[in-house]
């Protein structure tokens, strides 16, 4: 497998032959490029890098390399151990870091592993600082330190309490109280990642009873961790079984977050998003942002909050950017990533559960009942493969001309939005591919759609 190298970090699966795979020596050559780059804008200055690693089998491997080349680059670094991609970001402030890595890969299998970096605000590396840091990376020009001048290895296993507390505080005590009241009981299901702490850990806060599917933090995933319908039938199953309130669902490094109802069903993993902007626009109304593939059922909130509604590009670092540029007080991504930059600006499954369980006891109904009073949409995910002779630019072109009279957005591939439905068109960066996405008010409406899409695309090769 290929090594996968982006702006916001490198992705590979362990063993096999450096640049092929995430090797040891691919892990210690990347941490030395961010180590460089930091070394770079901010010179004159002892540097301090933040740690944190979800629960894969490789996490401790790839940690100690990657934190004693950070070391032997003369920058102190801070262990939080078992953690999770929002706790990182959260943390990194809070210690006055000047950066901060994840070791995840996130909804990948368990032979995945990934370096994701931050910036001294706790944010995913820009574009630019990205595309530098791999020039680098390419060079191999590194400079370690003297041993007098080594880094520092402290630990600090406090921090996912910490976030939690943070969380808490985002609420009035009245709510929190509120909450405690419902006495919920919770079904759980982290992977057998990391997860399996934080998630337990902040219901309980919220007098909420906790029953454990797969939170022994081990590595060992028991199904495809991405949080998707057709991976979850055993919390289906526990949550009827239990007679629980419902179900949630968290991925390895706990940034994407999936409801399931009283009924053993899926809330909806685009809908997450669209219940926790419903709260907080109740309590103060502003802008909200979403990536272009996602739901229209946020749109539909936007416009009954009255408030305005802003699309990105595909991609948590253009979310973040849109949402600063139009000082969106909540945003996020289709996948059950919530972004609520009254904490920090990354997606965190920790701040979308306290936002939920507000929601839910506020209305006084069941979670299957609150998924009725959202619109629905359902979406259709397909691809088509182009011949090699085929540019994918000049096909979208083609699809942008034809359909110039519907409302068209280029900011991310191609978007078409018709009065109930709409098309997203993406190329593939690696493959001769186009992804197509669609929604419509049935799953019929949507698939019909992407095939007649695909069909009219085909007809250009």
């Amino acid at each position: 497998m290929a090594l996968i190298k982006s702006i916001s970090g490198i992705r590979g699966t362990i063993g096999g032959r450096p640049e092929d795979n995430l090797t040891p020596l691919d892990a210690v050559k990347f941490a030395a490029a961010y180590g460089v780059w930091l070394k770079k804008h901010t010179p004159h200055k002892r540097i301090r890098v933040v740690v944190g690693r979800d629960a894969r089998l490789s996490g401790a491997m790839v940690q100690h390399l990657v934190q004693y080349t950070l070391i032997g680059l003369g920058i102190d670094v801070v262990d939080i151990g078992l953690s999770t991609t929002p706790t990182v970001e959260v943390a990194v402030p809070l210690e006055q870091a000047d950066g901060g890595i994840i070791l995840t890969a996130s909804h990948n299998p368990k032979q995945w592993n990934a370096l994701k970096l931050l910036n001294s605000r706790g944010e995913f590396l820009s574009a630019a600082d990205g595309a530098e840091l791999l020039q680098i990376a390419e060079t191999n020009d590194y400079e370690f330190a003297q041993v007098d001048d080594l880094g520092v290895l402290t630990e600090n296993t406090n921090y996912l309490q910490k976030h939690i507390d943070r969380v808490l505080s985002l609420l009035p005590s009245a709510v929190v109280e509120a909450v405690k009241k419902q006495s919920f009981k919770v079904v759980v299901d982290a992977v057998n990642s990391t997860g399996g702490i934080a998630i337990p850990k902040l219901l309980e806060r919220f007098g909420a009873t906790v029953i454990p599917l797969y939170c022994d933090p081990n590595g060992h995933f028991p199904h495809n961790p991405e949080p998707l319908k057709e991976h979850l039938g055993d919390i289906y199953q526990k949550v009827v079984e239990e007679k629980a309130d419902f179900g949630i669902v968290v991925d390895p490094d706990v940034d994407r977050l999936a409801f399931i109802t009283e009924e053993g069903e899926m809330f909806g993993e685009e809908y997450t998003l669209v219940a926790c902007a419903d709260y907080v626009l109740s309590k103060t109304p502003g802008n909200v942002v979403s990536n272009l593939s996602s739901s229209r059922a946020l749109r539909d909130i936007a416009d009954k909050h009255k408030v305005a509604y802003a699309a990105a590009a595909v991609g948590e670092v253009n979310v973040v950017e849109k949402m600063k540029e139009v000082k969106a007080i909540i945003g996020g991504e289709g996948n059950g990533g919530i972004i609520y930059p009254e904490l920090h600006y990354g997606r965190d499954a920790l701040v979308g559960v306290a936002l939920f369980l507000s929601l839910l006891t506020e209305k006084g109904i069941s979670v299957s009942a609150l998924r009725k009073t959202y619109p629905s949409y359902y979406m259709s995910k397909n691809k088509i493969e182009l011949s090699q002779d085929l540019n994918p630019d000049k096909v979208l072109q083609a699809m942008q001309e034809k359909y110039a009279h519907e409302h068209i957005t280029t900011i991310d591939g191609l978007k078409i939005d018709f009065p109930h439905s709409w098309v997203h068109l993406r190329k593939s960066n690696t493959e001769p591919i186009i992804r197509i996405y669609t929604e419509a008010q049935t799953q019929q409406e949507a698939d019909a759609l992407a095939q007649r899409f695909m069909e009219e695309m085909g007809q250009l090769s």
